[in-house]
């Protein structure tokens, strides 16, 4: 995609020197880094506010300037203050004002099949190497992301031992595995580039890349094990290709879609699912409000299911679980635009039904929750909310909603397991004092029962009604041990220190989020974003186990393991 990256570039160029002022950041690049996450690669909005320039001529520049400079209480919107000077919030306001839309694309197969790349001989590996060769089963290993470092890592979930860590593009946003041969293992980057991996092969090697786009979110594996599919935020659109090769097998442009307003402009794709439940995909137009489901087994992979008016500024989904003829039939998509889950059906290809989340909550199930609760012998489903501290709960299929849980702030997972007793909610998303909590909610009487609670010192683990400290332990933070990036065959990875650093002598507010089922269900893992580790936990009772340190801002965990179970994961 050196077209692509080549307009990027002179568009960053040109941004920088005509806005600096007095600042001297380079104010493209570091929205491109920083902000576009939430606020889109046009500016438009999503998460975060839409910043074009018709959009903010209304406002206050000095306004706009401290909410960078101090962020916005119970949303996504932190407070930059720490790397921004006045100038730069300023510079960077003046940067929005004026910024022209020179970077929006068009999904190409052509660029896209240019970049396709082979990296390893995937049959030679799998004959040298049948069964897995650094744990006893592929099924052993969770991915990790360091979303700073541009890292995907494989991390043996039986030890906490990390075997490789590998450069997948800049923050990495999810790997997923092929459930039908779990060996081979797929990463997404912002950045847009899609790899694939053999978990089986001795430090997980890289087969295969592919640049997919400029900015990248969604992934999925068909579950018979045939095709990979990719979702771009910008070009927007989604790729297909070959599970086995990493070949791109077609392109799905979404520059030109017609919105929930009866405008016609380009969408972003936001999330993409597989299900068991027929040969589909499925994945969000972001900005348009329309869940597209693609036909894998048809000649040309048709687009058979095009369910428009679920709401605006769609995000991430998850499938429902309810046992029998219908599991993973249903996609639940968040809306954060109209505040709502979208039930999409794939049975009728329509609209099933919406259940609404609160005013201004902004649903984020990042990897939902989905149970069976034996009191009410009903299947469940939950969803964070970005904006509010609570869980809400809804029954399906009747998609009612049966109970709203008030945490102690905005959150962005939910997870759970067969092996919990919990559903393991964040709170990233609220203030400093609490964003170091993750509460555990009963799966059946739908109460908070326990608080994991980091310190910048001390770990606790608390009985949320009695507040009685169940468990307390060390969480000393350490110095980073650097080390230096080595050649691994085609590709580049990054090994792992061997011991910890000195102790921080200054440390900060650990921010806790995604909790991930692994070793089998016994364990949990929850990421600290600004402590550079991954704590592992007791699944059955939430008590402290370890740390796996010497990370970088690590966020998503994927136990291989426990998304074979999972439809659409």
């Amino acid at each position: 995609m050196k077209k692509i990256l080549s307009i990027a570039a002179a568009t960053a160029l040109t941004a920088s020197f005509a806005f600096a002022g007095s600042s001297t950041m380079d104010f493209a690049k570091k929205f491109e880094k920083e902000c576009q996450g939430c606020h889109g690669p046009i500016h438009q909005g999503g998460v975060g506010s839409d910043l074009r320039p018709k959009a903010l001529k209304k406002k206050n520049r000095e306004m706009l300037a401290e909410t960078i400079l101090n962020g916005r209480e119970n949303t996504a919107m932190p407070a930059w203050n720490s790397t921004f000077s006045k100038d730069d919030a300023a510079g960077m306001i003046d940067y929005l004002m004026d910024w022209k839309n020179t970077v929006e694309l068009t999904l190409n197969f052509d660029e896209v099949h240019k970049s396709w790349t082979k990296l390893a001989d995937r049959e030679a590996l799998a004959k040298k190497y049948p069964k897995a060769a650094d744990v006893k089963d592929v099924k052993d290993i969770t991915f990790a992301t360091e979303r700073d470092a541009s890292l995907v890592d494989f991390i043996d979930s039986t030890t906490g031992k990390v075997l490789s860590r590998h450069k997948a593009g800049f923050a990495v946003h999810v790997t997923v595995t092929n459930k039908k041969n779990p060996r081979y293992a797929y990463s997404i980057s912002r950045s847009g580039k899609l790899t694939m991996f053999d978990i089986a092969a001795p430090g997980q090697p890289a087969l295969a890349s592919v640049q997919v786009g400029q900015e990248s979110r969604g992934l999925a594996v068909s579950p018979d094990g045939k095709y990979v599919m990719a979702g771009n935020y910008n070009p927007g659109g989604a790729v297909l290709c070959d599970a086995k090769t990493l070949e791109p097998l077609k392109v799905y442009d979404t520059s030109r879609v017609i919105d929930m307003d009866g405008q016609i402009g380009p969408s972003r794709v936001a999330y993409i699912a597989d299900t068991p439940y027929g040969p589909y995909f499925s994945f969000g137009l972001k900005d348009a409000g329309h869940v597209y489901i693609v036909d894998y087994s048809k000649p040309d992979f048709p687009i058979v299911g095009d369910i428009a008016g679920i709401g605006k500024v769609l995000h991430d989904a998850f499938l429902n679980e309810n046992k029998g003829e219908d599991f993973g039939r249903y996609v639940q998509v968040a809306s954060q635009g109209s505040d709502l889950m979208g039930i999409v059906d794939q049975k009728t290809m329509k609209l099933a039904a919406k259940v609404h989340t609160g005013k201004k909550s902004k649903p984020h199930p990042g990897q939902g929750s989905s149970w069976f609760n034996k009191k009410m012998g009903k299947q469940l489903n939950a969803t964070q909310s970005m904006n509010i501290g609570q869980v809400v709960i809804w029954t399906s299929p009747e998609w009612k909603i049966v109970k709203k849980i008030k945490t102690t702030g905005g959150g962005l997972f939910v997870g759970t397991g067969e092996d919990t007793p919990w559903i393991w909610s964040d709170c990233v998303l609220g203030k400093p004092e609490f964003y170091n909590e993750v509460h555990l909610i009963n799966k059946e009487t739908l109460e908070t029962d326990r608080i994991i609670k980091v310190g910048k010192t001390k770990g606790q683990l608390i009985d949320a009604k009695t507040k009685k400290v169940i468990q307390e332990w060390d969480a000393t933070q350490h110095e980073k041990v650097a080390v230096n990036e080595k050649a691994f065959g085609k590709e580049k990875i990054l090994p792992m220190p061997d011991h910890l650093g000195k102790a921080v002598k200054n440390p900060v507010q650990p921010r806790l989020l995604h909790a991930e089922p692994a070793n089998h269900g016994k364990w949990t893992m929850i990421s600290e974003w600004t402590t550079g580790r991954i704590g592992i936990y007791e699944s059955e009772t939430g008590k402290f186990v370890k740390y796996i340190e010497n990370l970088t801002t690590p966020t998503f965990t994927y136990s291989v393991e426990h998304r074979q179970h999972i439809p659409g994961a």
